[in-house]
């Protein structure tokens, strides 16, 4: 009789379940394994099928090595022993390889990590393991480069693909709502959708969404000082003649009526960035002077220098500091004090000493610079972004017909394991995790390829866990970056409080510890759903009227708050800050809170960073080809997006790019789709005009001003 052998691989000794597939018993060739592999004999008799062996004659031993003579003395008398055995043992005593037990300790609800096989060769007396066809693809995070990395791939149209997303959060699907310990539904950060986030919006029409039901009105945002109001972003897609210019007696209502007569509108027309942005917020600057603002075309001409150059201007601007940027290129002190600086806070989440000037200017040039109504933001409506975004998405990925995307929520990723592939490359194959609910180690065995949709605190705890990865420099230097800590805060008070925006900027104040400071009126984005921030069911309009504001506070580079005790932090807010900005939080009582804290959690762009964030290639094609990196964060090379910062629509469109890449690397020979990539919109003509006129001059004179 033939002789074979069923087993699987474990890191958890508590597990001996047998048979998830048939191994060839070879001298020659033997499988190379890392771990304990318990063995139980298969043999197939003619005209009696595969049979298993009795738990008695099952085996454990090392097999990394080629196993000895008498290992394999052994192993043939056992087969000869299970072929009497089952000879002469009654019918109802035999167990055939199809009966084997499924493994239930597993999360996953797919096919088993290891196929059994079971090939009738009647003249042959092997039973071979047939290689499986199957692509299989792991998405490691679960974030917009995460969800962006499994749409692209389990939309691809490579037949017979299994995609597996595998992170921390115990439902990384949206399905679950995160509650405070009250009961009412909380997220860390909120998060606002600009005017170009073309990817994100296409998102939103293929999942057959309303854009009006998902997301608010474009609204406007109010930065506040202990001096009081400072300045107010407006809509500048809604800006008309009368807002902008109805505040200059005489010479406004003479520019009214020759504006409207050329265009026909009253409407304030769309102009030249930054021309446009200068004139569309002349009324909003309640103690800026005109001087200080015009201080930002310094700005304009480094941003045109930067980020028109090749990749050694960038990295020369990346060793800046914004600060250092500012003073070299002449921006008023109270520019920075007042507005520059208080938006990097709450946009990049550091100050601009402690920032590359390559991103600043990156940032600025995408959310403010690139066109009149750069700036224009919306919210959430209804929900949380999970809810209202990720978990429409999750449910149409995990339907058979879309992919059959599997999500491994609660589970961390132990390692990655490398090993030497063709060609002289090397091969991810194998990644083990822990299983937190279940608190034992799992394998992912036999992938084809990996995506890291993972943030700076993910990175270090993955590549200190791999040593594979981590003798690569493109996995050990992302490792090495800091992240930035970040509070979240959610105030609920006993009446409703007016205020002038509901998107809100803390400014200058000295209770902020250096933090950036946020709050949000979520009573006024999601005045439909106030009973449900309030986690009660919908109650009708006569119970919302008993309902208070709801406030979503958010501290940014929180190392100086994090040491506090929650209901000192919420003392800051409700006794210090709130009041201070908007007079009648003194009137209102707060009736819950909720505090959450996240150490090290958000990427921080330092000055000198640029080259040690991971590429979205990882080590490259050429070395580790089937490992590939997501996020925000990544250097995205020739395939770099218009969209900028710690950014949603980034990290989403890195997520398309990592995968589109992966596949031409591991699906060659398969008929795959890459996923399309929006671009934003393109540059202004003067711009471009800009950019090419100084690459001519560049090229001639030195940039004395970086190093």
């Amino acid at each position: 009789p033939s002789l074979s052998i069923a087993a699987r691989t474990s890191s958890s000794s508590s597990q001996e379940s047998p048979g998830q597939g048939a191994l060839v018993v070879s001298p020659v060739g033997w499988p190379l394994r890392r771990s304990i592999t318990t063995m139980r004999m298969m043999t197939r008799i003619p005209g009696k099928g595969t049979i298993m062996a009795p738990p008695a004659l099952t085996t454990s031993f090392n097999i990394q090595q080629r196993p000895t003579t008498l290992t394999m003395m052994k192993l043939l008398i056992s087969s000869l022993l299970v072929s009497s055995y089952e000879a002469f043992a009654p019918a109802s005593s035999r167990r055939s390889a199809s009966s084997l037990p499924a493994r239930t300790s597993h999360p996953r609800r797919l096919s088993p990590r290891l196929q059994q096989t079971d090939v009738a060769q009647e003249d042959v007396g092997v039973i071979e393991a047939k290689p499986s066809s199957k692509k299989k693809y792991v998405v490691v995070g679960g974030g917009w480069g995460g969800w962006g990395a499994a749409k692209a791939l389990c939309e691809s149209g490579i037949e017979n693909v299994e995609v597996t997303m595998i992170d921390a959060l115990p439902d990384p699907t949206g399905s679950t709502p995160y509650l405070s310990p009250t009961g009412k539904p909380v997220e860390a950060g909120t998060r606002g959708f600009w005017k170009d986030y073309p990817n994100i919006n296409a998102l939103v029409s293929e999942l057959g969404l309303d854009e009006n039901e998902v997301f608010t009105p474009f609204t406007n945002s109010s930065f506040y000082s202990p001096d009081g109001l400072e300045a107010t972003a407006p809509v500048f897609a809604d800006a008309t003649l009368e807002n902008i210019l109805g505040g200059f007696p005489i010479v406004g209502d003479v520019l009214k009526s020759v504006v409207a007569g050329a265009t026909g509108s009253d409407e304030f027309p769309m102009l030249p960035s930054p021309l446009g942005q200068v004139l569309a917020t002349v009324p909003y600057f309640e103690r800026l002077p005109i001087a200080d603002r015009a201080s930002m075309v310094g700005l304009l001409l480094a941003t045109i220098d930067c980020l028109g150059g090749d990749e050694q201007t960038k990295q020369q601007y990346d060793r800046m500091s914004a600060h250092d940027l500012f003073v070299r290129f002449k921006l008023s002190e109270r520019l920075v004090s007042d507005f520059i600086k208080p938006t990097l806070l709450v946009g990049l989440f550091k100050p601009p000493e402690e920032l590359s000037a390559l991103v600043v200017m990156e940032l600025l040039y995408y959310y403010a610079l690139a066109h009149q109504d750069s700036f224009d933001v919306r919210w959430i409506k209804n929900g949380t972004v999970s809810d209202s975004l990720i978990q429409p998405m999750a449910e149409r990925l995990m339907k058979e017909e879309n992919g059959a995307l599997e999500v491994l929520g609660g589970c961390r990723v132990k390692e990655i394991s490398v090993e030497a592939g063709e060609g002289g490359k090397m091969h991810a194959n194998k990644l083990s995790y822990l299983n937190t609910r279940s608190g034992e180690i799992e394998e992912i065995n036999n992938i084809d390829g990996i995506v890291l949709a993972l943030g700076c605190q993910g990175m270090q705890s993955v590549v200190s866990s791999s040593p594979d990865l981590a003798r690569l420099p493109e996995f050990s230097l992302a490792a090495s970056l800091k992240g930035i800590d970040v509070i979240s805060c959610r105030l609920y008070f006993d009446r409703k409080v007016a205020t002038r925006s509901p998107a809100n900027v803390f400014s200058r104040f000295e209770e902020l510890r250096g933090a950036g400071g946020t709050f949000f009126m979520l009573d006024q984005l999601q005045e439909e759903s106030l009973a449900q921030l309030w986690g009660k069911d919908d109650e009708g309009e006569e119970g919302e009227e008993t309902l208070g504001s709801v406030v979503a506070c958010d501290f940014y580079n929180a190392g100086g708050l994090m040491s506090m005790k929650d209901e000192d932090i919420v003392k800051i807010l409700t006794e210090e800050l709130l009041p201070s900005a908007v007079a009648r939080f003194a009137d209102a009582k707060l009736v819950d809170s909720w505090v959450g804290k996240y150490a090290g959690v958000v990427s921080w762009f330092s000055p000198g960073s640029y080259a040690l964030r991971p590429p979205l290639e990882g080590a490259g094609s050429g070395i580790l080809p089937n490992v590939k990196c997501a996020g925000d964060w990544v250097r995205m090379g020739e395939r770099e997006h218009g969209a900028k910062g710690l950014c949603q629509e980034r990290a989403y469109v890195s997520g398309f790019e990592a995968a589109n890449s992966l596949m031409r690397d591991t699906a060659k020979g398969e008929n795959f789709q890459a996923h399309e990539v929006l671009a934003v919109r393109e540059d202004e003509m003067a711009v471009k005009l800009g950019m090419e006129v100084n690459r001519k001059v560049m090229s001639y004179l030195p940039r004395f001003w970086t190093r």
